[in-house]
């Protein structure tokens, strides 16, 4: 019978602890993977190996760092994590959850009482098998270290391997990228030793002070509206307005009092993006963004989202999809949709004369693009299903996507159809994208890459305003707009008058 040895070198001790780690803990992420994944295919094979290696590989060294650096410090960490990942799998197996950073934020703020009626014998079970007996052998095992010469040799060794393994997999990132948080979510122990560090960063973040901007004054009475649709991955190319060969736009091209700008969007990912649509100017700095700063100025702000990786707002009507769903009936509930449920209701329920309503939509988020709309929406086929985007031809691939913008065009045409319904506002429908989206161009997928480096694809955005009839505002010939010009243009159509204004920044006249 074979038997572990209590006196091991470094480097055996760092891939044996790998190994245990997958074969203990690992049997949630894998089978996410089988389940979501064509196995039986080549690139389904090639997926699944490589992340069996690489997983091997990166605990090992990682595990090896550590234990070089210091064993005293190795052993109580491994313990920790083998203990920590003995109940993070119990509680995986048997509730199907994802240990991601909302679940973390949940854990963190669960009191004592409500935690310990989880307690069960299984999973005592679960802690003791996986967690106590590996962990009493990580104490007692006598670890050999390695000269610093070796140690220089193993890790150059091993960053060459990784290296290797990525660039062989390149094609394959896109499915891993798909699934990347519940894969995150499944990895042990990085899921919650990671995502505390991003919950704590990220609370840090939300309770940071903001610079404050110079206080505004409302120079009229007026009843003024304006509706500012985000859109996400939107690139203004594949809009029939901006000259597209497809009619993308079969409603919003038929709208009088509609026009569109060409725009450059100052990042090609969702957080930076929204930002700059937010801010007075292009900044790292965290200044006081368009929906708070007017909200603080005494205007009536509602946010709507289905998605995420807005700045953080400090604001009373802030409503996400399950803020919403509750009075939301029909299909359009499990789409964008929802965004518009009961809106021209609330607009006439509020005692304020200046509105803003943020819409920050999901629509064209890649890459199953073919789920971001309902049935009904699809104009194009065929259509793009699979999640391996490369799988898929450029013609099904382009058609999945431009149904999200004929999707997006019915959006936007409701919005503007309640505006129209509400003669006691002037009103006016602003609609511009986070970044812009690749779809195959020079075997460029999505989005993300660096503004040095980007194609056109990933930055070229739309920028469309809409106005009432009775707003008595113009637009400016306009050539090439930023998302910095949104929050000029709101302060100018709501009359609102600040130190900050920049007229240049302007699109109204």
């Amino acid at each position: 019978m074979y038997t572990l040895k209590n006196n091991l070198k470094i480097t055996h001790f760092a891939l044996l602890m790998s190994v245990l780690n997958i074969l203990f803990f690992h049997y949630p992420f894998f089978k996410f993977v089988f389940n979501n994944l064509e196995y039986k295919s080549t690139n389904g094979i090639s997926i699944i190996i490589s992340l069996i290696i690489l997983m091997l590989v990166l605990n090992a060294f990682v595990f090896f760092l550590i234990f070089f650096l210091s064993r005293l410090v190795g052993k109580f960490l491994l313990v920790v994590f083998f203990i920590i990942n003995s109940i993070a799998v119990y509680f995986i197996n048997t509730y199907s959850i994802i240990i991601d950073e909302s679940m973390i934020g949940n854990i963190l703020n669960t009191k004592y009482e409500e935690s310990s009626s989880f307690f069960s014998i299984k999973l005592l079970v679960y802690v003791i098998l996986f967690g106590v007996i590996p962990s009493i052998y990580i104490i007692k095992v006598k670890i050999i270290n390695v000269t610093l010469k070796k140690f220089s040799i193993i890790t150059s060794l091993t960053l060459l391997l990784i290296l290797a393994l990525v660039f062989v997999n390149a094609s394959n990132w896109l499915w891993i990228d798909k699934n990347s948080k519940k894969l995150g979510g499944l990895a042990m122990p990085w899921s919650y030793s990671v995502n505390i560090s991003l919950f704590y960063a990220h609370e840090y973040k939300r309770n940071q002070k903001e610079i404050l901007l110079p206080n505004a004054i409302i120079k009229d009475n007026q009843k003024s509206i304006v509706v500012l649709v985000i859109g996400e991955s939107a690139r203004s190319q594949n809009f029939s307005l901006y000259g597209y060969k497809k009619n993308t736009n079969p409603l919003l091209s038929k709208t009088p009092n509609l026009f569109h700008f060409n725009a450059i969007s100052d990042a090609t990912y969702t957080t930076a993006g929204v930002k700059s649509i937010l801010e007075h100017t292009n900044s790292d700095e965290l200044y006081e963004i368009l929906p708070n700063y007017l909200y603080r100025n005494n205007v009536e702000v509602i946010w709507r989202t289905t998605n995420w990786g807005e700045p953080p707002i400090h604001i009373k009507n802030f409503q996400n999809r399950d803020f919403l769903r509750p009075n939301c009936t029909g299909q359009g509930c499990d789409y964008d949709e929802i965004l518009l449920t009961g809106l021209k209701e609330e607009i006439l329920a509020s005692k304020k004369n200046k509105i803003l309503i943020v819409l920050h939509t999901s629509i064209s988020h890649g890459p199953s693009y073919s789920k971001k709309y309902p049935p009904t929406f699809e104009t194009f086929k065929p259509i793009c299903n699979s999640v391996e985007l490369g799988n898929c031809s450029h013609e099904e691939l382009i058609n999945a996507y431009d149904n999200t913008i004929v999707y997006t065009d019915y959006i936007l045409s409701n919005v503007i159809a309640d505006l129209k319904q509400l003669p006691a506002y002037k009103s006016t429908m602003i609609f511009v994208s986070d970044h812009g989206e690749s779809l195959g161009e020079k075997n460029l997928y999505m989005h993300g890459l660096p503004m040095s480096i980007a194609p056109k694809e990933q930055y070229e955005i739309p920028f469309i305003v809409w106005l009432s009839d009775n707003s008595s505002k113009h637009l400016k010939p306009n050539k090439t707009l930023s998302q910095n010009h949104v929050f000029h243009s709101v302060l100018n159509f709501l009359n609102i008058e600040s130190s900050i204004y920049n007229e240049e920044m302007n699109i109204f006249k």
